[in-house]
């Protein structure tokens, strides 16, 4: 169990003052200038030893990502540090905590990832429906402006920095990198192609970063604790802490500050208050946000919740945003409602997922009444294959893999509402 003197965000539930002030009682702000100074090899190579990977749900090696960014630019052009603050997947909620109640942890964050990639600027994109914590996050910007933090000689640096807050308008697929790039160019949020990747023509044509908002935050904090602290937690290839949140069927849903690598009962046990009636009452987990496929409860007694843990279950680590799932729940509905959402926010640039998550949903309203025939169980499958994988953005992906998982753990279920239908015993479980 990860003690209180190893978190990051240290007023994660609004406890304490959120001010500059509290902040820095907090030990934020603390020697910025004194990490600044030792350059930007140094801060890169320190995040590459901590093992931090992106936060957002890619699990990309941060320090990595940085690296890509080019050392100088013969052509005068400034180069930009873009963070995702778009949080737009259903049960996703973990960033919104940090913009709220912790946000000087993500401005000084912003100032040193953009020192260490030379970036000119920050801009920060923050989804439509975050009213109150955009404005928590411009009073945080506010007062760093005026204390000198960032701005003009940036903590007295002699670096020139500036943080923008852009408001976005609710789509979903402004939280994919370029998308988000399109957006706040005044643009319709649509992907781009890539290559050419944002590290050599991004934003405004000019090379760019976009990193997740936690991947930012944790950053300063990693710089004065040192690389091999962070890295002492969970597995390798898996390291640091990490906010997880749970919601659904459980007792207390929440948003905890964890080591990597715990396992998934002792998630939902220790934090969450349990599973609704009892562990032996649960069905599924979504481990890490709507995009992630489904896992029964025989699956999650085991599960470690890190990327690799994911992966070898056939599930993805995502955000580490659990939707939890009870007996009382109809999975089935439950898959559909998430494929009714990818349908809604496809932007429609590409035909195998502007058409295909229309058909998906339109199978899957059939499979939930009963009314579809077995064999279409398998055609479903067989296009969630001719989705995946053929999109210029992952939300292909994501709408394929939740039926992918339905599928997987749940055909009987699947199977016995068609042939409940069939012989006309539509029990109290059958959705109308």
């Amino acid at each position: 169990m990860l003690k209180d003197q190893d978190r990051i965000f240290t007023n994660l539930y609004g406890m304490h003052d959120r001010s500059l002030k509290g902040a820095m009682l907090r030990g934020h702000w603390d020697g910025t200038a004194g990490i600044l100074a030792n350059g930007r090899d140094w801060i890169i190579e320190q995040v590459k030893a901590s093992g931090l990977r992106g936060r957002g749900g890619a699990g990309f090696p941060t320090g990595l990502k940085w690296s890509f960014m080019p050392k100088s630019i013969p052509d005068g052009r400034p180069a930009y540090l873009v963070i995702n603050a778009d949080e737009s997947e259903p049960a996703t909620c973990k960033d919104r905590e940090i913009m709220r109640h912790d946000p000087h942890t993500l401005i000084e964050g912003a100032l040193i990832a953009g020192f260490a990639m030379g970036a000119a600027a920050a801009y920060i994109y923050i989804r439509g429906e975050y009213i109150r914590e955009k404005e928590a996050l411009q009073a945080a910007i506010d007062e760093c402006y005026e204390a000198g933090l960032i701005g003009k000689n940036a903590c007295k640096s002699g670096f020139d920095y500036d943080v923008y807050l852009h408001h976005g308008a609710g789509a979903y697929i402004c939280g994919e990198e370029t998308a988000l790039i399109e957006s706040l160019e005044g643009k319709k949020g649509m992907p781009r192609m890539k290559p050419p990747f944002p590290a050599g023509s991004g934003l405004y044509g000019c090379p760019t970063t976009v990193n997740n908002v936690e991947s930012i935050a944790v950053v300063p904090t990693i710089l004065r604790r040192g690389a091999a602290w962070y890295a002492s937690f969970g597995r390798p290839n898996n390291t640091g802490v990490k906010l997880f949140a749970m919601s659904g069927h459980i007792n207390t849903p929440c948003v905890i500050e964890e080591s990597m690598s715990i396992s998934m009962k002792e998630l939902i046990e220790k934090y969450g208050g349990g599973v609704r009636g009892g562990w032996k009452n649960l069905k599924a987990v979504i481990p890490g946000g709507a995009s992630c496929p489904v896992l029964p409860a025989a699956l999650c007694e085991d599960a470690i919740m890190d990327y690799d843990g994911m992966r070898e279950l056939k599930s993805s680590f995502g955000t580490a945003c659990m939707i939890v799932m009870d007996q009382s729940t109809d999975v089935i509905k439950a898959i559909w409602r998430l494929s009714k959402f990818f349908k809604h926010e496809s932007c429609g640039q590409c035909t195998p997922c502007r058409e295909g998550t229309g058909w998906m949903m339109r199978v899957m309203d059939r499979l939930v009444t009963g009314e579809a025939e077995p064999e279409e169980i398998d055609m479903l499958f067989n296009v969630t294959k001719q989705v995946e994988g053929h999109t210029i953005c992952a939300l292909g992906d994501a709408a394929a893999w939740p039926i992918q998982g339905l599928i997987r753990h749940y055909r009987e279920e699947i199977e016995d509402r068609i042939k409940a239908r069939k012989t006309g015993r539509m029990g109290a479980m059958a959705a109308e």
